[in-house]
């Protein structure tokens, strides 16, 4: 026992701060020797600047050299080192490695090489046929490896890339082949000297230099991958992004765009982020042929922030050029350009809030000098207990303006109306309160009443100048009677029938309807006491509101429900006719949806009249089911023509948005808006996608068919690729198979 100890205090002594673990025995001795115990540190020596060596067998010679084999394995400062032996000479401070060789840097990247040189604390050295692993995605194979300063890794003769090669057929669907390759551990960066690319064996490009990130790193100064696009008005053009950090909390990415019909544009896109909200700015200017080389071009601002006690900044500011410019360069399909201002807090019984609106119209035939282009509005809500009536109450109080840039009743010969130029504010308060009790065999008996009181003040109207008042107080009493009952599966089903009587009484002065043109019928407002969707309108008049409803849940998870519903009055109410609440009595409402315990989801909702036959008013129908191999959403809808609702003509319309994986890495993706009324289709598009481990590539191809004075039916192509594995990559796919 003496000897062996005085083994391992001689490889101590070679490799000061070394602790020794295994067989150890002198050259001399063939049969291994019980363990020796691990030489003791230096007294004071910090825990991570020892090195610790772990081997099946140790050998001291003389006291100069180490050599261990079988199992090595080296420890220091988080790098790892395995091999099949290594050498160490003293005087050299060098170790020499037999392979296969493995050195785990401590940053998450490997390198394996068949033999290597390198110094002893593994920070500079020599390796043969070798190979970089960095995150387990991106790997470098060489002709010859060198390590300096612990920081650079630079490699001769090299392969890169991200893709898994198969032995009977070892081509990668990338590489990217150079001379010679530095990896900068520090700043995470890979410069790559006489580049070339190659997809499939065939060359696609070269490069001098070429430096990009490893894929450790998120944010890195440089280009990102550039998108093909062609379209049948600007021709084939090519976007080139350059991403530029501008400390860690702010970045900048600037996207050239130039396309062969002499269109130029650039695309910025600004994004910083704050201790209490982040901010994004995103734009381009261009200039192109369609307003005879007048720059066109659009902005977004948006932002959110946390502020003192619990309010929260919110906005979204946009501004456009011209009505084509976001069609034409397939940025949105929006023609009212809507910006955003807020300030506001929501807690558990309590809601403020303040926001200014400002609308832009670009839809053809609308002028914003008559539209309210500028809104503002302020809310305060609360709930809380009936005090001594029980129950529960709430209060709103809420300002709102509207505001046209008209300046007079009769703006020029154009002018649709007398209230071109009308400028409207309003005050409304609104208290309600509800009480329910329970009788006898689950009888639901609730008590309801809402009061509304509303101050007007309207300016640049030849009729309703000045100021109007008006009260509005409706009550009424609810019976709800659930019935509940078990199947034999195990599901759950439950009917339940509602009838609400309801009275309201409305007085004070006769108002212009501004927000309460498009009125909904659905089962959210079957069992409201005002169905009018603003405050301009007030429902008025005694009425009866009753429905039936059925629901089952199923044992797995799933449900299916159905409700019928009908509103009698003693008067008609001025709804639009395409509503279904005009007249004494509404349409029936019919409503169905089913919820599917694996994603399922089907609603579908009919308003149609009795009086004369069966007399379709609204239907509306969408379907959503998302598995892992496929996906659709699809929507019909379909309404009768209302002047009062703006709608000359009835719609009748179709979207689908569908996926569906092709197996392994290919998916295909299609999308579809038609018109029936017109027997046309306005929008219809196809995309495919491949993404493996290595390499993502998306085609796509669209068509929009509407037309008007500023924009044409437009043909759009693209394409872009994007070779996975470097730093900002997207997540990658399935890896690739390989056949036996």
């Amino acid at each position: 026992m003496r000897r062996l100890a005085r083994i391992a205090l001689m490889a101590t002594a070679l490799m000061p701060g070394l602790a020794v673990r295994g067989w150890a025995q002198e050259a001399a001795v063939t049969a291994p020797a019980p363990a020796a115990t691990p030489a003791a540190p230096p007294a004071g020596a910090p825990v991570d600047t020892l090195a610790r060596l772990t081997a099946d067998r140790v050998d001291v010679v003389g006291r100069d050299l180490l050599i261990a084999a079988g199992g090595v394995e080296v420890s220091y400062r988080g790098a790892v080192l395995r091999a099949a032996a290594i050498r160490f000479d003293r005087r050299a401070n060098r170790l020499e490695i037999t392979g296969p060789v493995t050195l785990l840097d401590g940053t998450g990247n490997v390198l394996l090489a068949e033999a290597a040189q390198l110094s002893a604390d593994l920070r500079e050295g020599l390796m043969q046929s070798a190979r970089m692993v960095l995150d387990e995605r991106l790997q470098i194979a060489a002709r010859g490896l060198s390590r300096q300063a612990g920081r650079y890794t630079v490699l001769q003769d090299t392969v890169a890339s991200s893709c898994k090669v198969c032995r009977l057929d070892p081509r990668p669907l990338w590489e990217i082949r150079a001379s010679r390759v530095i990896h900068d551990q520090q700043e995470r960066q890979l410069w790559f000297e006489n580049a070339r690319l190659e997809m499939g064996g065939v060359p696609v490009f070269w490069l001098p230099r070429l430096r990009m990130p490893d894929p450790t790193l998120d944010r890195a100064a440089g280009f990102l991958m550039p998108e093909l696009r062609t379209t049948s008005q600007l021709g084939t053009g090519l976007k080139l992004p350059y991403f530029l950090p501008l400390g860690p909390h702010r970045d900048l990415t600037l996207t050239p765009y130039l396309t062969t019909k002499n269109a130029r544009t650039l695309e910025l896109r600004y994004r910083q982020a704050f201790a209490t909200g982040d901010l994004d700015l995103t734009g381009a200017l261009t200039r192109d042929r369609a307003l005879d080389g007048e720059t066109r071009g659009y902005g977004i601002l948006t932002g959110a922030f946390a502020m003192p006690r619990d309010f929260r900044l919110t906005f979204d500011l946009r501004t456009v050029s011209d009505p084509a410019y976001l069609l034409d360069y397939g940025i949105s399909d929006e023609d009212r350009i809507v910006s955003r201002i807020e300030l506001g807090r929501t807690r558990r019984n309590e809601h403020v809030s303040g926001r200014l609106t400002h609308v832009n119209s670009i839809r053809e035939g609308e002028r914003n000098a008559t539209l309210p282009s500028l809104v503002a509005d302020v809310t305060w809500a609360r709930r809380f207990t009936g005090g001594p009536f029980g129950g529960e109450a709430g209060f709103r109080l809420q300002s709102h303006s509207r505001w046209r840039s008209s300046e007079n009743p009769l703006d020029g010969p154009d002018a649709d109306s007398i209230a071109d130029g009308r400028d409207t504010g309003r005050l409304t308060l609104e208290l309600d309160w509800r009480r329910s009790f329970i009788f006898g065999p689950g009888l639901l008996v609730s008590g309801l009443t809402q009061l509304s009181l509303d101050s007007y003040g309207i300016e640049q109207d030849a009729v309703w100048q000045g100021s109007h008042q008006r009260a509005a107080l409706a009550g009424g009493i609810e019976l709800r009677w659930p019935l509940v009952a078990s199947d034999a599966s195990g599901g759950r089903q439950v009917i339940s029938p509602v009838v609400q009587l309801a009275a309201a009484r409305v007085v004070g002065d006769e108002l212009p309807n501004e927000d309460s043109t498009l009125v909904e019928f659905d089962e959210g407002n079957l069992f409201s006491l005002d169905r009018f969707a603003g405050a301009d309108m007030r429902e008025d008049g005694a009425r009866l509101n009753v429905g039936l409803g059925w629901t089952r849940y199923d044992a797995a998870g799933g449900s299916v429900s159905l409700m019928a519903g009908r509103v009698f009055r003693d008067a008609a109410q001025p709804f639009p006719d395409a509503s279904g609440l005009a007249g004494e009595s509404s349409d029936w409402l019919v409503a169905a949806r089913l919820q599917g315990a694996n994603g399922l989801a089907f609603t579908h909702r009919l308003v149609f009249d009795t009086g004369n036959g069966v007399d379709l008013t609204k239907a509306e129908a969408r379907l959503d089911t998302q598995a892992q191999r496929y996906g659709l959403s699809a929507s019909w809808l379909w309404m009768k023509a209302d002047a009062a609702e703006n709608r000359p003509n009835p719609t009748r319309e179709l979207y689908l948005d569908g996926r569906y994986d092709l197996g392994g890495a290919w998916a295909l993706r299609a999308e579809g808006r038609h018109d029936f009324e017109t027997q046309r289709t306005s929008r219809a598009g196809l995309g495919l996608t491949f993404r493996n481990e290595c390499l993502a590539v998306d085609l796509s191809l669209s068509r929009r068919f509407t037309s008007s004075t500023s924009v044409e039916p437009t043909t759009d192509f693209g394409l872009s690729v994007d070779l996975l594995g470097f730093g900002g990559a997207g997540k990658a796919g399935p890896a690739r198979t390989c056949s036996r």
